[in-house]
């Protein structure tokens, strides 16, 4: 009995340019390549055909009438699902600014006009094997258990393993492509960024002080992978704070405080600033008994401990 073969999916290219002559030439290359094509004039008809179906790379012309290429691209990059389908744009200005804001659109690579075919056709190899290689590996990420995401630079949120959708659905109360990183977040980030993976110190969510981010590195053009932490025991029991007269909010900063947390963390944590945690500080001590966050800190993890 002989197994039927089920034939090689067709890798599908949406080709946007208002050139009937370049659509013509990159149809019947793609097509020979054994490629599934669509093209489209304009910006507009491109995302129209990708509200359709998703495409798995684009071939983009920079310069249009209406909406030109650089705009297609950036709108493409803002829906989660086409966040990681390659771009290639197609363009006549090999001016340096017009290469650097293509990439920034969420362009991958550039190739300029009059198109080679052998070239093009090489960089559309290569550029689908990395993306084919981003999926397995998002793939295995989901199945690890671990809590990861990723942001592009505007801190939106292009993925989530299912674990971190729940953490983030279950204390931030939003579905994490519904979540965006603060401004705090933010710069955060890019001080991330520029101290690598290895060096940068996690952060904390300004709303949401049980979880932590930390910067795992840069893992595609614009995609920048975090891990979450759930940080636990940052309350002191209630009963042993009415016991010391202390107030919940003195609580919380005595809590994180026994955790070894500086003013400034614990003002990150709670939305405080600075100053106000030195009063409340100031509170704490008068209110233990204490002269110094040393010993603040021992009376709080005792307490923990007891109630633990």
């Amino acid at each position: 009995m002989l197994m039927s073969i089920e034939p090689k999916k067709r890798d599908v290219a949406l080709v946007v340019d208002d050139s009937p002559e370049t659509l013509r030439l990159l149809t019947d290359a793609l097509d020979g390549a054994g490629m599934t094509v669509m093209v489209a004039l304009d910006g507009a008809a491109a995302m129209r055909i990708i509200d359709q179906i998703t495409p798995d790379i684009v071939l983009l012309d920079a310069v249009m009438p209406g909406i030109d290429g650089f705009e297609t691209c950036r709108r493409l990059k803002r829906d989660a699902g086409l966040a990681n389908v390659p771009v290639i744009f197609m363009t006549g200005l090999a001016e340096t600014e017009h290469i650097v804001r293509g990439l920034e659109a969420g362009g991958v690579d550039y190739v300029t006009k009059p198109i080679v075919i052998e070239e093009m056709l090489a960089r559309i190899r290569v550029h689908l094997g990395n993306a084919r290689l981003t999926q397995s590996a998002r793939a295995a990420l989901d199945v690890s258990g671990r809590f990861l995401f990723a942001v592009n630079r505007q801190g939106t949120v292009l993925w989530a393993t299912p674990q971190a959708q729940k953490l983030l659905s279950d204390h931030h109360g939003a579905q994490a492509d519904d979540f965006v990183l603060p401004p705090a977040l933010l710069q955060w980030l890019e001080q991330a960024k520029a101290k690598g993976s290895a060096k940068s110190q996690g952060a904390f969510l300004p709303d949401n002080p049980q979880l932590r981010l930390f910067y795992m590195g840069e893992t595609a053009p614009n995609e920048f992978l975090l891990r979450l932490s759930r940080e636990s025991g940052t309350a002191l029991p209630p009963e042993f704070t009415s016991e010391l007269g202390l107030t919940t909010r003195e609580g919380e900063v005595l809590a994180w405080l026994s955790k070894g947390k500086t003013n400034r963390d614990i003002a990150q944590i709670l939305g405080l600033s600075p100053r106000t945690v030195d009063k409340h500080l100031e509170q704490i001590y008068a209110k233990l008994g204490v002269e110094n966050r040393t010993a603040a800190a021992a009376i709080a993890a005792n307490a923990t401990r007891r109630n633990s």
